[in-house]
This record gives structure tokens, sequence and C-alpha cells, in this order.
């Protein structure tokens, strides 16, 4: 497993905490000292996770706030309330997804479902908290991608899916936002001299409820996935995809890195540098997403 250095007097904000890559995150974290903030939409499933990682390791230093990244009222008063409670922040994991929903949905700011949570929604949340994390010496923003990037693609005349949709194009051009906006996110921090590491990870195959939860959303089962009977690939326990996560958050990387397993298929093994495709390296692509992607959340970063 990756390690986890001490994180004693540290501050994280984990998304979508309450099972998965999140919950594995927050415990191992809670375990090196650090105060960790978990973040659910469900205050049961939350409530759940906070009482198994304190079970797991005694006097863990977590709490659960809620949150959903789909709504943007929610970011704001989630954000604003961190704001006011912390001094600052030392680290945002941008975890929380939802994965091949089968029919478009639209949330309640009208974004389709899996733009808005996978990238809108983390996109928000991280220039809201700006402030709090360039308030703590050294700051980290860790978003989360997947392998399915690799086929996506930024179609900024139906971003929303509006004209043509499906679950898998969906998603795929969601989590290449991902990278995208790690990758932008990286280039202002050294342009404006903040002291900010933006990366983002992959966790290849990790059996998570993501293959589930939003695939199988309004319907009685799952889409089959495009690339095969993912069942026959080798696969990883949340224990051990996580380390990609956790590497990004508290280890030595460098600024704007795409991490994720180094072992077979990249899908699984210990957490190492993973290839950036050139749709990744698009620099004008990012910018552009990112000034987009400002103006549909209403949201902007700090002037410092």
């Amino acid at each position: 497993m990756q390690p986890v250095p001490d994180q004693t007097g540290r501050t994280f904000v984990v998304t979508g905490a309450n099972s998965g890559l999140g919950r594995e995150a927050a415990q191992r974290l809670a375990a090196a000292g650090a105060h960790v903030v978990l973040t659910a939409r469900d205050e049961a499933k939350g409530t759940t996770a906070v009482g198994e990682i304190r079970a797991a390791v005694p006097g863990a230093d977590v709490e659960l706030r809620l949150l959903d990244l789909a709504d943007l009222s929610s970011v704001a008063a989630f954000a604003d309330a961190l704001a006011r409670d912390l001094p600052h922040l030392d680290a945002l994991l941008n975890n929380a997804g939802v994965m091949a929903v089968p029919d478009r949905h639209e949330t309640v700011d009208g974004f389709e479902l899996q733009l808005a949570t996978n990238a809108l929604g983390p996109l928000a949340l991280t220039n809201r908290l700006l402030p709090l994390l360039l308030a703590a010496p050294a700051p980290r923003v860790v978003w989360t991608g997947s392998g399915v990037a690799h086929v996506g693609r930024i179609r900024f005349d139906d971003l929303q899916g509006r004209r043509r949709y499906g679950a898998w194009r969906a998603y795929a051009q969601s989590k290449l936002a991902d990278v995208l906006l790690a990758r932008h996110l990286a280039h202002v921090a050294d342009r404006r001299g903040w002291p900010l590491l933006s990366t983002v990870t992959h966790p290849g195959f990790t059996r998570t409820n993501l293959q589930t939860a939003g695939a199988s959303l309004g319907r009685d089962s799952a889409p089959r996935s495009p690339f095969g009977e993912r069942s026959l690939l080798p696969s990883m326990s949340p224990a051990e995809g996580v380390g990609s996560l956790l590497l990004a958050a508290t280890g030595d990387v460098a600024q704007g890195a795409y991490l994720g397993p180094s072992g077979t298929f990249g899908i699984v093994g210990p957490p190492g540098p993973a290839r950036l495709s050139r749709r990744m390296r698009d620099d004008a692509t990012a910018a552009r997403l990112w000034h987009v992607a400002e103006d549909l959340t209403g949201t902007s970063l700090p002037d410092r």
C-alpha cells in the first residue's frame, strides 16, 4: 500500500468520502494524523463512514459535511461554511464522481449530470476554496480522472450533450475535462507564483460502487462498457487503488503531474507517472474549457 507520511496539523477535504476510494483515502489520511473533512450527499451514508473510520482509527480527527457537486448552491454553501470555520485548507481531493449514466439527466442548474458532477462542480468548489487553500503554506488540489479520458473529446458545440448523448461519451468527456482543468490550474499557479500544487490521478480498474451506481441510474441494470467485459481484467481493491490519490495528496510529485497504476495495462499496480495523450496536453483547449466552466458556474479564480 502507498505509504502516507505524517500529516499532523494538516487539513484535507475529501469529496465523495462515504465509500470507495474517498472513504479509503479519508481513513488513511486520518490514520496519518490529519484533520479530514469528509463530504457526502447522503447524511446517513456519510455518518456511517465517519463511524467506521473512528472505529478503525481510534482518535481519528474526522468530520462530515454535506455536499452535492451537482448543485451549485450546495457547493457555495459548503465553501462558505468551511471558510468561516477553518483558518486554511491544506488539500482538496476532488474525488467524487458518477460514471456512465445511461440516460441524460439534467441537474437543478440545467447541466448534464456527469459533466456537472465530475467537472463543473469540482471546478466551482476549487475556485471557491482557493482563498482558503492559498492561506496554507503548501496547498494541493488533486483531481480524479480516468483511463477513459484517453477516448474523450471536449465538444464545445454540444458540451451538455443536448443534441447527442451517450453514457460513455459523456463520461469520457467529463474525465478528460478533469485532466485539462488540473493542468490549467497548475499553469495558473506557476504563472502567479502560488505555492499551490495541482495534479490529477486515475485509479485504474479499482472495484468500487462507481461502476454500478451511476451506470444503473434510472435502469434495472448497467449498460455494457465499450471496453469489453471488465470482470476479465485484473483489478484492485480500494485499499490498493487509492495509491495514486494518496501519492498526489501527500507524496513528492511534480506540478501538473498525471498519476496512475504502473502495472499491467496501466490499470493495476503501484502508483507512478501515467501517459498523457495529445488531447490531455492541449493547453489551449484547457484554458478555453476553464473559462467556459467559470462562466457556467459563476465562479472565478482569486485575484492574487
